[in-house]
Order: structure tokens, then sequence, then C-alpha cells
């Protein structure tokens, strides 16, 4: 019978290995070493594993003298001491990797010297090769190589702690650089090779049919865990002398051109269908010693490094990127012949992998969605949802499969607009609030986001429209007051409560639903279209300054619609065209689904266009037509001016303006 004490057991490598022995017949006891913090983790995991009944959970701490950890109070000596407890982060520092793999294992001999075990198992790396040119076997340890970041080095120090001491047999299990599943894609963290991935996910946007050249980057290792685990449960239990090493790598490096190619290929891009002869794998390296700070980086360095910060990609990879090494791997395999375990090739696992990364660790995975229905499974908030151009929006959107979250003052009318999108199977929520207070506003958000979550999309729509002559409005700041207070600040109090969700999930988008008239300049609409200008600018620039962060912003310029809102200028543009609520949210669905900067019409983007061709004409046309030949329509100014009919003021204005140019 047979018990195991092991280190980093809810690690990625540790967690499937302990999977692995309690499924051994002649397994009695499995100690996981854990710290108080992780104990809840632990547990979680057993509940998975088979003979959970096996697991015994042992308080301690790499970082402790012996671990901290009595070998006495345990009820079974261990007989194998399983070490893959260990920092495996290229990013992280030499005091960070000196504490983990160097005093940690330190300690882990002491635990094992004391507890009198019969094998320690040493899980190193290859990083313990470094940077050396060419062959390096599984009897290679110390040849004068160069180790390039704290991790090769403390991964060294660790390796060399084991060999140099006599107490305990040991075996030693080198892995290459470990992604996911080749059967499932798992993963657990965004390391290595992933980071390039959502640079291989923009290039899959360009057509896969595209041949591509590129030089030569040299070439890495990687092996999938469920390979390394599989290999290393079995070489755990085979006859060795002491003192045995295997490299859990592939046997031939992979070119990055051929990682390349994998990848990408799995995402639907283009493949790199020739080299050039033109090696640039030492350039990579020692741009990433530069950049990591061991040189004094370059003014292109410098760029390179800005590069890869919007990328997502550490300098720290660089370096390790391509590996002089060719890693033998005799030992291992000759120790696994007819086990029927072998490293399988990458193009076989690579679509697996990437698909994993993009379903569960891809942080733009939020962003991206269903390219045939961008809108389902989206959490869409409507302003003004209760009636017109929001309500019709607020169905418009149910239908593709999006969850509406309907605001507005009114809860009565939103159930109602709850209960329709409900009884057509979609999914709905209302959330009556009054956008010009800031603090419901606030309440509400609160409310939103411990219900929903982040909230990817936000419509603009709630608003209010004055028409009134600036003559008339001399002693009515208080319409321009209030017109700003829904149609500019109160968006933006939204905008603002909602961002920093989108920024953390890396994706948002914003639609304000503006007007036409800022491209025809509309008369009488002054205190409205100044309003609805100041939000379409903002969304403007906000969108340029946020678009690294993944928040996109549209502008949807909405002509005449026949809205209550629009109800008391009715007679007076009766005979001009005008949309209806549901085509007004055809526009607002579009911009929801392409996320275009602005949305125009026809008629308002030939409108700019005169403006800007015939300034001085289109001003006094604009005069004549829209303000001269129309009355007021403000329930205080309908006589006030005494007006003449139409005609007559027409005739009268265009002679007074011909006159003065003369």
């Amino acid at each position: 019978m047979t018990s195991y004490f092991v280190t980093g057991g809810t690690g990625f490598l540790g967690r499937r290995l302990v999977h692995r022995l309690l499924t051994r017949p002649d397994c009695t006891r499995v100690y996981v070493l854990v710290r108080e913090r992780s104990r809840e983790r632990l547990a979680e995991l057993t509940e998975q594993w088979p003979n959970p009944e096996r697991v015994v959970p042992v308080s301690g701490d790499l970082t402790a003298e012996g671990l901290g950890v009595d070998p006495a109070s345990l009820t079974e000596p261990p007989e194998h001491v399983v070490h893959l407890g260990a920092i495996y982060d290229m990013t992280a520092g030499r005091e960070a990797n000196e504490a983990a793999n160097v005093t940690g294992t330190r300690n882990v001999l002491t635990f094992a010297e004391r507890a009198r075990a019969r094998w320690l198992h040493h899980v190193s790396s290859i990083a313990v090769a470094g940077e050396h040119e060419g062959r390096f076997t599984e009897s290679d340890f110390d040849l004068g190589q160069r180790l390039p970041s704290p991790y090769h080095a403390t991964k060294f120090a660790a390796e060399k702690l084991v060999r140099e001491q006599d107490s305990v047999p040991y075996r030693i299990y080198r892995p290459s650089a470990v992604v996911g599943d080749s059967v499932t894609g798992e993963m657990d963290k965004v390391d290595g090779p992933y980071y390039f991935f959502p640079a291989f996910t923009r290039i899959a946007r360009l057509p896969a049919r595209l041949p591509l050249v590129g030089p030569e980057l040299g070439a890495t290792n990687m092996v999938p865990v469920d390979y390394v685990v599989e290999a290393m449960e079995r070489l755990m239990h085979v006859e060795a002398a002491s003192g045995a090493t295997y490299h859990l790598a592939a046997p031939e490096p992979q070119s990055l051109n051929e990682v390349y190619n994998a990848f990408v290929g799995a995402a639907g891009g283009p493949r790199i269908v020739r080299t050039l002869p033109l090696n640039l794998s030492g350039t990579l390296r020692r741009a990433g010693h530069a950049l990591a700070g061991r040189q004094r980086p370059s003014v292109r360095q410098q760029a390179l490094a800005a590069a890869l910060t919007e990328l997502g990609i550490p300098a720290e990879v660089l370096p390790v990127l391509t590996l002089p090494v060719r890693f033998d791997t005799t030992a291992t395999r000759a120790a696994l012949a007819g086990t029927g375990i072998e490293c399988p090739p990458l193009a076989t696992y690579a679509e697996r992998v990437y698909r994993y990364w993009a379903e569960h660790l891809d942080l733009d995975r939020v962003r991206r969605g269903e390219r045939k229905t961008p809108l389902r499974g989206r959490r869409v908030m409507i302003t003004g949802a209760s009636t017109g151009i929001g309500r019709a929006t607020a169905l418009r959107v149910a239908r593709r499969g999006a969850t509406v979250l309907l605001v507005a003052r009114r809860s009565d009318e939103l159930a109602a607009v709850r209960d329709e999108i409900h009884s057509a199977g979609g999914q709905a929520a209302i959330h009556p609030c009054d956008v010009t207070d800031s603090e419901a506003v606030d309440a509400m958000i609160k409310r939103v986001l411990a219900e929903h979550g982040a909230v990817d999309m936000l419509v603009n729509n709630a608003g209010r429209s004055i028409r009134r002559s600036v003559a008339h409005s001399t002693s009515r700041l208080h319409d321009y007051e209030r017109t700003m207070a829904l149609n500019y600040f109160a968006p933006l109090r939204l905008t603002f409560a909602l961002l920093p969700a989108m920024i953390e999930q890396r994706f948002g988008h914003i639609v304000n639903v503006t007007t036409q008239g800022l491209q025809n300049h509309t008369p009488r609409f002054s205190a409205y279209l100044a309003s609805k200008a100041a939000l379409d600018e903002f969304g403007k620039v906000a969108g340029r300054d946020l678009l690294a962060e993944g928040v996109t912003f549209s502008s949807v310029r909405v002509p005449l619609v026949r809205t209550a809102m629009s109800a008391p200028s009715a007679r007076v543009f009766r005979r001009l065209p005008s949309l209806s609520p549901e085509q007004a949210a055809t526009m607002i669905v579009r911009a929801l689904e392409r996320r275009p900067e602005v949305v125009n019409r026809p008629a308002g983007t030939a409108a700019d266009l005169a403006d800007r061709l015939a300034p001085h004409t289109m001003r006094a046309l604009t005069h004549l037509a829209a303000y001269q030949a129309m009355p007021e329509t403000a329930p205080d100014t309908k006589h006030a001016d005494g007006r003449r009919h139409p005609l007559v003021a027409v005739v009268a204005t265009l002679t007074r303006l011909l006159w003065r140019r003369l």
C-alpha cells in the first residue's frame, strides 16, 4: 500500500496528478499541503476527486522551515513526497521566485528527510537549460548555460539543491511549456503562448486564403497538460535509480511558424506558407533582455514594448519565446515504451486549446459575441423605455435574444412593456427611475449590477424637446437648463455609473439617441439641439478615449419621429416626412449590432453636405423655410408675435435680406 505527500496539489498540474494517484488501487492516502486560505479550494477539488476519503489536508507553507509540518503528526508516513509547489510565472520578480522555488524546495527536502520518505519526486523545468545552444540531454545539468530570468535561475538553483543532497532518493521531471488539455483544451490561466492568442484572434479577421510569408523566428517546445500528468504518474512508479531525470517535452522542437499556423489556423486566419531566409530568433531574445531591464532598450525596442503592452504581451516572455535548446527525450520515451503514453503533435490539439481559451480565458470574449446574433445574451439597458422609440427598441432588442433592462419613470407602463416581452418569449426587467435624480440613479445602478452583473450596452434614449425661438427665450434660461438636465447630464450620469464594469469586462457599447437636427440646424430648437450636440460630441470623444478599453459609442441621429414628444409640433410639421417609432428603433438596433460611430439618414447626410458646400445659401434657406414660414408652437408664444401669413413673412424677409446685401 502506498501513501503520498503532495505540494502544489491545488495547482493546474497538482490537482490532475492527485486525481490520478487517487485512482491507483494501492493508494491509501494522499496528504495535500495547503495554506489556510486555500482550504476551501481544496475542499471543492476533493468533492470532484475519486475516493475523496483518501485525501488528507495538511496545513503548512512552502516558505516555513520543514513546511511547518511535523511528520510524526501524519497517521501514515508518506512513501512518496511529490514537490509540485512553485511559481510558474515569467513575470514574477526575483524575490517571489526565490521564496517559492528555492526556499520552498529546501523546506521540502528537510521535510522529506524527517519523514524518511522512500522517494522525492521533484518537478523542475526545461528552464534549467537556460540559453544553452544545441542538444540538452536528460543527464545534462550544469553546462555553464546562461539563465536569462529569475524563473530560470531559481528553477536551476532548486534542482541543484535536490541533486546535491543524498538523504532522500529522488527523481526529477522537467516539463516544457505546459498548455491546455489535448482532449478538452482546459487551461487555468493565461501564460506562455496564450499571451499571443489575442493577436492571433485579430489576425484571423484577415481572409483565411491570404498567403503569408514570414522570417525564421526559431523554435519552442510545448506539451499538453494531460501528457505531462499521465507520463509523470507512470514514471513515478517504474523501476529507476535515484537521480533519474525525465524530459516531459515534445520529442521535436516546434518552430514558431508552426505554432503560429496551428493556432491561427484554429482561429480561422491566414497561415504562413513560406519562410524567408532571415533568422530573427536572436534579435527577439536580445530585445526581450533589453525590455526586461537587463539591457538598455533602444528607441525601436521601446516602441516594440509599447506595442506589446497594447497587445497584453509581457516583455518577459520575449527572451524565452524562442529556444536555442534542443531537448533530448530518449530516457523518457524509453521508460514509457509500451504504455501508450506519447506526446501528441501540436497540430492534433491546437484547435481544442485555442477554443477553450476563446470561450473561457479570453478577456475580450464578452466583446466578440456571436457574429450572426450579436445581441443574443447581451444585457441592454434602455432609458425612456415605457413608450415611443424606447418601447419599440426594447421589443426589437428582446426579439434578438438580449436581456432588456427597462428604465423610465412610470413603473406601470414599464411593466406593460416587460409583460409584452415576456409573452413573446423574451427576457426583460424593469427599473423605474428618474434619470435626472443622481441619488435615484446611483441606487438603481447598484440594484442592476447586483442583479444582472455588468451592463453590456446602454441606449440613452430618454429626452425632452422644446420648440421656441431664441427671441422668445431670453427670459427662459430654465428651458435650457431642464433640457440639458435630461438630454445631456442624465445620459452622462448613467454612462459614468456603468463604465467601470464595462471597462473591467473589456466591452461595452453606448448608443446616444440624438437628432438629424444637428445636420439640419433646425430653427427654434436651440435648447434641444444644443443639448443633443453636447451628447453627440461627448460620445465621439469618449469613444476615442475608451477604444482600447473595449468601450465604443454610437450616435443615432433620428429625424422627426411621430411620438408623444413631437406631438406639440405635429400641426406645423404635418407635411414633412417622419418616421414611426419602429423605424427609429431599426436605426438604434443597427447601432447596437454594428457599433458604428454615427448612424445617419440620407436626408441628414445630404443636408450636412449642402451646408458645407454652400453655407450662406443654406443659412438663408433654412431661415426662410423653417423659421419665417412656420409659426411658433410653444403654448405661451402662439400669438405673441402677431405673425403674418407665411408667404407674406417669407417675401418680407427675403426683401429685407436682399436690401441689406445692396
